[in-house]
Formats: structure tokens, C-alpha cells, sequence
């Protein structure tokens, strides 16, 4: 048996002709596939997407800086709303048991319903502010409805402050103010790109 005998599994294999793949992987790959190294997967090209604010494509986005104002607005909002609706609650139970008329039960009724209204809009901000990290579009529609509907009541409660000559003019700009930034953030197009982006 000599060296370069094909049947001896310990000698040197015979070199293939230009052209033909040889024992074992090919040194060159064919035209059109990019070389790969070792026995690795092919890398991918990172997956950014277009109008990333803040961030290189490929690369995990923050959430902008404006959105996570509006989410901390949001919880805050909802805790005042919450306070306010707990007042209600007092404040009708206390005309309930003042006025032993159908008068004073039906105030005391229309007080609770305001209660029952507040505590919703306190729900829906603490849900909206706990989905502005993973939620999408859907999210994002809806805080811009109820970030309107709010700056309509503070508008309201606004006007007729003014109208009133009454002293919590002061809230009817806070609310504007509030909710006016939280309008902002969810419509602008870096808060638009967040509510959009990819999830995988």
C-alpha cells in the first residue's frame, strides 16, 4: 500500500480538479453566497427600522424622554383623580344623611355617579401609563381620546372659573397644562415611531 493510495484511510486524500468540490467543506463558496466562518450561522445585518429616534438601527429604542413624562404625568393624574373621586364619595354620603329628602338623595346620587366617572378616568390613566411600554398603536389612539376629553373638562372647568370669578382658575391651567403634554408626547412623531415600532 503505498502513501498516496486512495484506499488507505490514513494517507493524503487526492486533491480535486479546479472546479469540483473535494472531501470535506469547499474552501471558496459559490458565487452569489457570502463566506461563512467555521460551522457557525451566517450573521445577519442588524434589523433597525426607519425614523428610530435616539437610536441606531438594530439597537433596542428608548422610549423618548417627552412619553415618559406623560407616563408619570399619567399616575400622577390618576392619584388626584382618585383623592378627588374618595371626596366625592364623602361629600355624598354626608349630603345623604344631611337632607332626609328625595332631593337630597338625588344629589347625593348625581355625586356618586361623578365619583363613578372619576374613578374610570383614574382606571384608564393608571392602564394607559402601565402600557406605554410594550403597547402599540391602539395605546397611543387612546391616550390621544382621552387626553382630549380631558382638556375639554379642564377647558369647562376653565371657563366657568372665569365666569365665576372663582379662585381654582388655577386648576383649570394645570389641567390644560397637563394634559396638553401628554397630547403632545403621544402625537409627536417620536411618540408616534414608539407606539409603531416593531415587536418581536
Amino acid at each position: 500500500m503505498s502513501f498516496g493510495d486512495p484506499n488507505n484511510p490514513y494517507g493524503q486524500q487526492p486533491q480535486a480538479p479546479q472546479g469540483q468540490p473535494g472531501y470535506g467543506y469547499p474552501q471558496q463558496a459559490p458565487q452569489g453566497i457570502p463566506p461563512q466562518g467555521g460551522y457557525a450561522y451566517p450573521q445577519q445585518a442588524p434589523q433597525g427600522y426607519p425614523g428610530a429616534p435616539g437610536g441606531y438601527p438594530g439597537m433596542p429604542m428608548e422610549m423618548p424622554g417627552l412619553l415618559k413624562t406623560a407616563r408619570v404625568l399619567l399616575f400622577i393624574v390618576a392619584g388626584i383623580q382618585i383623592i378627588i373621586g374618595l371626596f366625592a364619595l364623602i361629600g355624598a354620603a354626608a349630603v345623604s344623611s344631611a337632607t332626609n329628602s328625595s332631593a337630597g338623595d338625588l344629589g347625593a346620587g348625581i355625586i356618586v355617579a361623578i365619583a363613578i366617572v372619576v374613578f374610570a378616568f383614574a382606571a384608564l390613566a393608571i392602564v394607559l401609563g402601565a402600557k406605554f411600554g410594550k403597547g402599540g398603536n391602539g395605546v397611543r389612539i387612546t391616550t390621544i381620546v382621552y387626553a382630549s376629553l380631558s382638556i375639554l373638562g379642564s377647558l369647562a372647568n376653565f371657563a366657568q372659573a372665569s365666569a365665576n370669578g372663582a379662585s381654582n382658575v388655577f386648576g383649570g391651567i394645570v389641567g390644560l397644562a397637563i394634559f396638553g403634554i401628554i397630547l403632545a408626547s403621544v402625537v409627536s412623531s417620536s411618540g408616534a415611531a414608539w407606539f409603531k415600532r416593531p415587536r418581536y
